[in-house]
């Protein structure tokens, strides 16, 4: 009774007994229900584990016998004695699964099936397989087969047969099981499902019960209060009966309903007075909306403020910002116009102003308040009359207010100036401070602009620098990633395709390229770890394809005294490689050259010394001992004459003449000595002069004509023609030689190059002869250019610009009766080559003097007073040398005007004529040329004046 009182009191405590009982009822029905299903599960894992258990147990037998039957048969089939031991080892296993399966037996079916496997294994195992293994081993196989035959064979499938059948029944009993299962599951569902139903009926039943005990008083009291609430009367229904929150509700609305009529009149008097306090606070809402209007304005500012800082900061772009500050500038300080202009590069950004206007406050810069304002360095403002163009529409006189503002840089100087104008109103000194602040903001933007800009020029600077030397730079961080690397690297390193290595790459990317990119990369990149982690002092060599070969050398960089990086130098070495390979070649080519003919001088000089030869055979010997001293002379010139031209010494005494007596007597010299091959000449200009140096033009078509013949080894036609074209006197030299690899045609002209065909290795040669023509033709202004297919021959055109020249032949034919026997005096320390120049020259009817020194010689030269003077340079008295002597013969009134031939090894052609000597010839030189160029000269020169060169040869 007591539970009863106190559930009745509270509405609430009704509502949570009954909503206990549902929970109460819900949980014993639940419980229930989960007892109920785990008692079914239970009994069907139990079974289902003893029938699995079961099951598993027979098929093991059944697996155990069949091996067992299996090993036994290969035993009787290839008397294999591991097969008998294992069909045995199986008979315990077997035993000890019956016994297993005895635990388990339960039904009928189990007995029966236990007690035909315990036969049957006595029957196998006991009695027939023994008995078999016994005829087996004693040799009688009809009896084993009589064993099989007589009824073993059929006892084995009645019971393998019963095996399958047991099998089958244990699966089907697990199938029923399951069946069975399932039905109970079934059943419990069922039944809870009816328990729901059940459950919800009362609920509906109570629930509506609720309902009418507590809905209908609440819809009572809410039509009351409706009433109540219309301003009409209404009447309070008591509940009765009641102990719970509706008797306490009904009993307390009467007492408000009595309340508010009590206090309606004070409202009313309330009313009046909040009206009045309504008329005033609608006064202080028209000062709060001034107050409002005042900051959103000052929000307009700070927004404009915003903009203004964000103007200067959001770009580095010098133009921009300047558009952006007199922009926003006119905008925060309510500037109808404005100009501002950078100093020192005039860069100008405008707002309301046309673009004459602009340029004209450009030009005028520093006529107007530039002065002013260095010198003030703040803000002034002038106020001045519009002019006819700003006024517009307007008739009347109207004032405008100029602002000028300095911008100054972090030195203090004007970097910028700024020119604001207003047409309503003037400047006020509050915001001439705030101009002051702008100002500082937009000097420091522009300073930082000006930073950007010198670095980035900086930067770009350094980068070309970078770009355009010679090797590859690569700079890497101490984690191996790259920091920065030129574009020559990317154009020595890209071996296979484009290489894109850019900088910020990391380690195993960029080393990843490389790999990709170029063939053997290991070697590099561990001289790159290697590099890296330690300092190396050794460069490495590294091998591209297409022969490009790189020489790689680095250097760790630091900051103070920790390192931050280490930058690699990749060089193109291929031409130096190329130029060592060639100059190795050259070394061995030269050296046989050398020695060849020094062989057959020492051999053939050795034979006339040390045996008494027959005149003829002397002869024989001296001329090969002859022919092999000029070959070896003209080796020696080529040399001579590479080392000149590459030291820009070479000269040239250039002169109109003919080619045709050139080349017909190079030709005259080179058929001398062949035998296969036929040179023909094909002439079809009339006019065939050249400005050139005779005898470097000589040298030129003997080494294109020996060239052809050279490499014609087997004989054939040597066409040379001349002819004219596009203002050039071309010669054009075609064999039917071996012709040249299209490879090589590029690099033909360089020097010490050959070509390395095995066709080619037995023909001699130093790679000298082209590189020498084509310095000859290019010191002419022509040039030399070469056609040729491979096994079919080549074709050398030198081309010389052509001249206009007509040329008066005379000559003088100088009889033997009209010679003259002049005096010539030779000053040689070298008694044997004295000898020979003597003696060629008392042959050509000179009267000679000799002296081996300088002072010797300057003594007999004022005693005989000589026509001629053949002089060496380098002479074994120290006191004086050849120079010396030509000094002096030019200070003495009675020797300046002797002609001086210069005889020596020492080509310093260009100072021997410039102190005077007619002519300088260089050791070795045939003896005949320093007679012909004595006797020329002073036939020519009557014994006074200027030795010529001799232009004619025999």
């Amino acid at each position: 009774m007591k539970i009863n009182s106190y559930i009745r009191k509270s509405i609430s405590r009704q509502f949570m007994a009954l909503i206990c009982f549902f929970i109460l009822l819900f949980i014993l029905g639940g419980l229930v229900l989960v007892f109920l299903q785990d008692s079914v599960n239970n009994e069907f894992v139990d079974n289902r584990k003893e029938l699995v258990e079961k099951q598993a147990t027979v098929r093991e037998i059944e697996t155990k016998l069949n091996s067992a039957m299996f090993n036994i048969r290969g035993y009787f089939a290839y008397n294999n004695e591991n097969l008998k031991e294992s069909a045995l080892s199986q008979q315990a296993d077997i035993r000890k699964l019956i016994n297993e399966l005895d635990k388990m037996v339960i039904s009928e079916e189990d007995i029966r099936f236990s007690t035909e496997l315990s036969s049957f294994y006595h029957f196998y195992f006991d009695e027939a397989m023994p008995e078999a293994i016994a005829y087996f081993e004693s040799g009688d196989k009809d009896a084993v087969a009589s064993i099989a035959n007589n009824g073993a064979t059929d006892r084995i499938n009645t019971f393998q047969q019963l095996q399958t059948s047991y099998l089958q029944s244990v699966s089907k009993s697990l199938t029923d099981e399951v069946s069975k299962l399932t039905s109970h599951i079934a059943m419990l569902q069922v039944a809870f499902l009816v328990y729901i139903m059940i459950v919800l009926a009362i609920v509906l039943l109570l629930g509506r019960m609720m309902v009418r005990r507590i809905g209908k008083p609440l819809t009572d009291f809410a039509l009351t209060a409706n009433e109540v609430a219309k301003g009409n009367e209404a009447e309070i229904t008591l509940v009765k009966n009641r102990e719970d929150e509706l008797a306490t509700l009904s009993i307390a609305f009467e007492q408000m309903y009595v309340s508010i009529q009590e206090k309606e009149q004070d409202l009313l008097a309330q009313n009046e007075e909040l009206q009045a306090q309504q008329d005033e606070l609608q006064a202080q809402q028209f000062e709060l909306e001034k107050v409002l209007e005042t900051v959103q304005l000052n929000e307009d500012a700070l927004m404009r403020r915003n903009r203004f800082i964000n103007g200067l900061s959001s770009s580095l772009d010098k133009q921009e910002v300047l558009e952006r500050i007199i922009v926003n500038m006119c905008d925060v300080v309510r500037a109808d116009r404005g100009i501002i202009i950078e100093v020192e590069s005039s860069a100008f950004a405008a707002y309301g102003i046309s673009n004459e206007g602009a340029e004209q406050f450009t030009r005028h810069l520093y006529t107007g308040m530039f002065h002013r304002l260095e010198l003030e360095k703040s803000p002034f403002t002038i106020v001045r009359d519009l002019h006819l163009s700003e006024k517009g529409y307007h008739l009347e006189t109207g004032r405008v207010h100029d602002l000028y503002v300095p911008i100054l840089a972090a030195s203090g100087d004007i970097s910028a100036i700024m020119m604001l104008s207003r047409f309503a109103c003037g400047f006020t000194e509050l915001e001439m401070e705030e101009f002051i602040a702008l100002a500082k903001q937009i000097g420091i933007s522009l300073d930082k602009i000006h930073l950007f800009e010198q670095t980035e020029k900086d930067r770009i600077l350094n980068r070309d620098i970078l770009n355009n030397v010679q090797e590859g730079i690569q700079l890497v961080s101490t984690k191996g990633d790259i920091i920065h690397a030129n574009s020559k690297f990317y154009e020595i390193m890209s071996d296979k395709g484009e290489l894109e290595i850019l900088g910020g790459q990391k380690w195993q990317e960029w080393t990843g390229q490389l790999r990709e990119n170029l063939e053997d990369t290991d070697a590099l990149i561990a001289y790159i770890k290697q590099s890296m982690e330690d300092s190396q002092t050794d460069s490495f060599i590294y091998k591209l394809r297409e022969d490009k070969i790189v020489k790689v050398y680095s250097e760790h960089l630091y900051r103070g005294d920790e390192k931050f990086g280490t930058v690699f130098v990749y060089r193109d070495i291929t031409m130096e490689y190329e130029v060592d390979k060639m100059k190795s070649e050259f070394v061995s080519t030269v050296s046989h050259e050398l020695r060849t003919p020094l062989a057959s001088i020492l051999g053939f000089t050795e034979l006339i010394i040390n045996r008494d030869l027959k005149p003829e055979r002397q002869k024989k010997y001296l001329n090969t001992i002859y022919g092999e001293t000029k070959r070896l002379t003209s080796l020696i010139n080529d040399f001579l004459d590479v080392q000149r031209m590459e030291a820009g010494k070479q000269t040239y005494e250039k002169k109109y003449i003919e080619l045709l007596p050139i080349l017909e007597r190079v030709v005259e010299n080179q058929e001398v000595n062949i035998t296969k091959h036929q040179i023909n000449i094909h002439n079809s200009q009339k006019n065939r002069f050249i400005l050139g140096d005779r005898s470097k033009v000589e040298q030129a078509f003997t080494n294109i004509i020996n060239n052809a013949i050279k490499y014609s080894p087997d004989g054939g036609n040597i066409d040379i023609s001349i002819y004219q074209e596009a203002g050039y006197l071309k010669v054009a030299v075609k064999d039917q030689g071996l012709g040249i690899p299209e490879t090589a045609l590029d690099k033909l002209f360089t020097k010490f190059y050959r070509i390395d065909n095995s066709d080619r290795r037995k023909i001699g040669g130093t790679g000298l002869g082209l590189a020498i023509v084509k310095e000859i033709m290019l010191a002419h202004e022509g040039d030399i250019t070469i056609n040729s297919v491979y096994g079919n021959g080549s074709t050398f055109i030198m081309s010389f610009p052509s001249v206009e020249w007509n040329m008066e032949t005379s000559t003088k034919d100088v009889s033997a009766d009209e010679k003259v026997r002049y005096k010539v005096m030779v000053v040689e320390d070298d008694y044997s080559l004295a000898e020979l120049i003597i003696q060629e020259l008392q042959e050509s009817d000179f009267h000679v003097f000799y002296s081996k020194n300088g002072i010797e010689g300057l003594k007999k030269m004022e005693e005989v007073q000589p026509d001629a003077l053949v002089l060496d340079i380098m002479l074994e008295d120290n006191k004086m040398d050849g120079w010396d002597i030509m000094k002096a013969m030019k200070n003495s009134e009675n020797m300046k005007n002797i002609p001086i031939v210069v005889s020596t090894a020492l080509d310093e052609k260009e100072k021997g004529i410039a102190l005077g000597a007619n002519d300088y010839l260089v050791k070795p030189y045939p003896p005949s040329q320093l007679s012909r160029s004595i006797l020329q000269t002073l036939l020519k020169m009557g014994k006074i004046g200027q030795v010529l060169i001799p232009e004619e040869q025999e």
